[in-house]
């Protein structure tokens, strides 16, 4: 689990410059990455508003896929 100072710099970062807080996150080469740098070359807003989604609400750990059930192992 990350500490409370590493969630506010990343997304510290994620306001100043969103496409590079996702990287940081998540990798340079994936669909989050160029979700976010889409939304933010569209508007800089919605680049901030995904790239803390992407940030603080996907999972943090990697090993369990958003969707899955409960009790899958």
């Amino acid at each position: 689990m990350a500490s409370n100072m590493e969630v506010f710099c990343e997304i510290l970062i994620a306001v100043l410059l969103p496409p590079l807080g996702v990287c940081l996150k998540r990798g340079c080469c994936t669909l989050e990455f160029l979700i976010c740098l889409v939304l933010t070359i569209l508007g800089y807003i919605p680049g901030i508003i995904y790239a803390i989604y992407v940030i603080v609400f996907q999972n943090r750990e990697g090993n369990h896929e958003l969707g899955a059930p409960l009790n899958s192992p």
